[in-house]
């Protein structure tokens, strides 16, 4: 995209950094060292990216794992998700979106499809995706239970609540309804543990977006105690702050129920 990049660089990697300089040389072992210079050698990865409940699974993802990236916003209000340059990477038109440039065999990797980058970061970093297949089954089911069901469905509540420019109660009462039952799912599975795969994972980063909008999908938190519970705990994390706060000035200004805003977000078609 031919747009200016602006490199941004989470806390967490700026106080490893500093924590590291700290430390003394002649205490830390060869494989250590190795390690942190290897860490310190990962070049940003390009994060194609809006402010929205998909966009802030990545940023939260990276956050968390400390990784360095660019963001290169994809201003959907507009149609840059339609860039040919884009394109190229996302070909569903739809971000987030990553370039890695340390990919695998150290080669450079796209990747689009918000649980496909979950699963990759996961994978590559050893954080919040379990090594073993047991641990990863868990994880994937919640994630794809997000991907398949809480996502659409409330996407669905928020275009006939509150984006739709004629009321029609029979859709908004549809998928009212259904992501009731699915917050109801979530509740019954967060009775017994802390996270929705037991310890904290890409689950719980791909759902928080989504949840977070309660109110308006037209839910009442209070009657989901043990969800409520886990979407304040998942929220009180720094890297889950910094991610949901990434960009949210990039969509001031613009009118959901603009025509032709519209008519760019829900008006198309094949090409």
């Amino acid at each position: 995209m031919a747009r200016a990049r602006k490199k941004l660089k989470s806390r967490t990697v700026k106080a490893a950094k500093a924590k590291t300089k700290t430390r003394s040389a002649a205490r830390a072992k060869p494989a250590r060292k190795a390690k942190l210079a290897a860490k310190s050698k990962q070049r940003p990865i390009d994060l194609y990216y809006w402010p929205t409940p998909n966009g802030f699974k990545i940023s939260i993802m990276l956050e968390e794992c400390g990784l360095p990236y660019a963001l290169i916003p994809v201003n959907i209000s507009k149609g840059e998700q339609f860039n040919p340059d884009f394109l190229k990477i996302a070909p569903n038109n739809r971000m987030p979106a990553i370039v890695d440039p340390d990919g695998p065999g150290g080669k450079p990797i796209s990747i689009f499809e918000s649980g496909a980058i979950l699963q990759y970061l996961g994978r590559k970093t050893g954080k919040f995706y379990p090594a073993d297949e047991r641990g990863r089954v868990e994880v994937d089911q919640w994630l794809f239970w997000q991907m398949g069901g809480l996502g659409p469905m409330a996407g669905q509540v928020h275009h006939f609540r509150n984006y739709a420019r004629e009321t029609l109660p029979y859709a908004i009462n549809r998928y009212v309804d259904e992501v009731n039952r699915l917050y109801g799912v979530m509740n019954t599975r967060l009775k017994d543990r802390e996270f929705l795969a037991g310890k904290y994972s890409i689950a719980d980063m791909a759902c928080v977006g989504w949840t977070n909008g309660w109110e308006r999908q037209g839910q009442d938190i209070n009657q989901f105690p043990n969800l409520k519970r886990w979407l304040e705990t998942v929220k009180a994390r720094p890297a889950v702050q910094r991610g949901m706060s990434l960009g949210l000035e990039l969509r001031q200004g613009y009118d959901m129920k603009d025509p032709k805003v519209q008519a760019v977000l829900f008006g198309q078609r094949a090409r």
